[in-house]
């Protein structure tokens, strides 16, 4: 494999957390819908592998980075997905009661925002189909900046995301929280009027799996279940911050993630806090995967210029 160092960062990452999650299913005693976790691994990993015959050959080093990305991306998601999930039931008390006094504080009401957009249901619609958008918007970047050439953003996106998803999970599994959905209850009327992606239904299979844990683990029905900080407003940070500079790229993401605000309270049942938190988290996350970032590409290009005068000695 032709790997550079973020993508060796990475697919380490994604090692790890695939052996841990191998030892903690089996621990577990979890049933695992395995062929339904194949194809999404044949996926990512044909994604890659692609990537990787295209920079060997020399033929698209563009085409190899945005393959390359695009699969070590897939592959992450499905790795950091189960491992979640590995820390069901919950070890320590949820923390969403001192995140519904910092709402009350701000005047803020899940289930008042969801009553505004059910009264106005173009608008609580228009909001389900944004807040759909956060995963497909990172796999379009991955591909824009490989396919522009933009290598070290790339490679900072990269790191940025898996640090951020390892970091937010780390977070919630000392600090739980599921959203007003797994605790307020709304009128049944509301789901006629308008999609929602967190219902009442999704905030009681989170209580459910928060007391009983996960006992079958199939990628068809795997629920969020961070709360705080929110990672679908860190994706959407993510998809501002590393979009290319370009006018008409800029003129879809940025307005797309700005209504990723109002999404994520009305779609996502989140607290008004867990979007803080999520921008917090960005921030931190960012600052530190660049700092990162310039440690591995100096350790890597002090690499290769001691390979040099070893070739050369050899030659000679």
């Amino acid at each position: 494999m032709r790997l550079f160092s973020a993508e060796r960062f990475v697919l380490g990452f994604i090692a790890m957390l695939f052996a841990i999650d191998a030892i903690l299913i089996a621990a577990k005693g979890i049933r695992v819908d395995y062929a339904g976790y194949l194809v999404c691994v044949l996926a990512g990993a044909g994604v890659f592998i692609l990537g990787q015959i295209y920079r060997k050959s020399g033929r698209d080093f563009r085409i190899a980075a945005a393959l390359t990305s695009g699969g070590l991306f897939i592959l992450f998601t499905l790795a950091a997905s189960v491992f979640n999930y590995m820390f069901l039931p919950v070890a320590f008390p949820a923390i969403d009661h001192v995140l519904f006094s910092v709402d009350a504080a701000f005047g803020y009401s899940w289930a008042g925002i969801v009553l505004w957009a059910a009264t106005h249901p173009w608008i609580g619609t228009i909001l389900f189909f944004v807040y759909a958008t956060s995963l497909p918007q990172l796999l379009v970047i991955v591909l824009t900046l490989g396919f522009t050439g933009r290598e070290r953003q790339l490679h900072h996106f990269l790191v940025t995301g898996v640090l951020g998803a390892f970091a937010s999970i780390v977070f919630w599994i000392f600090f739980p929280t599921f959203g007003p959905s797994a605790y307020v209850q709304l009128p049944q009327w509301i789901s006629q009027a308008i999609p929602l992606a967190v219902d009442n239904g999704y905030g009681q299979e989170l209580n459910r799996l928060a007391a009983e844990g996960v006992s079958y683990l199939s990628p068809k029905n795997v629920l969020g279940l961070i709360g705080f900080p929110s990672f679908h407003i860190f994706m959407a940070a993510m998809s501002v911050w590393f979009v290319p500079r370009h006018w008409l790229a800029m003129a879809v993401i940025l307005p797309l993630n700005l209504l990723m605000l109002p999404a994520v309270l009305v779609q996502g049942g989140h607290h008004l806090s867990d979007i803080f938190g999520g921008l917090v988290a960005f921030v931190i996350v960012c600052a530190v995967s660049g700092r990162l970032l310039d440690r591995l590409s100096a350790r890597e290009l002090i690499g290769a210029t001691a390979t040099v005068p070893a070739q050369v000695v050899a030659a000679e």
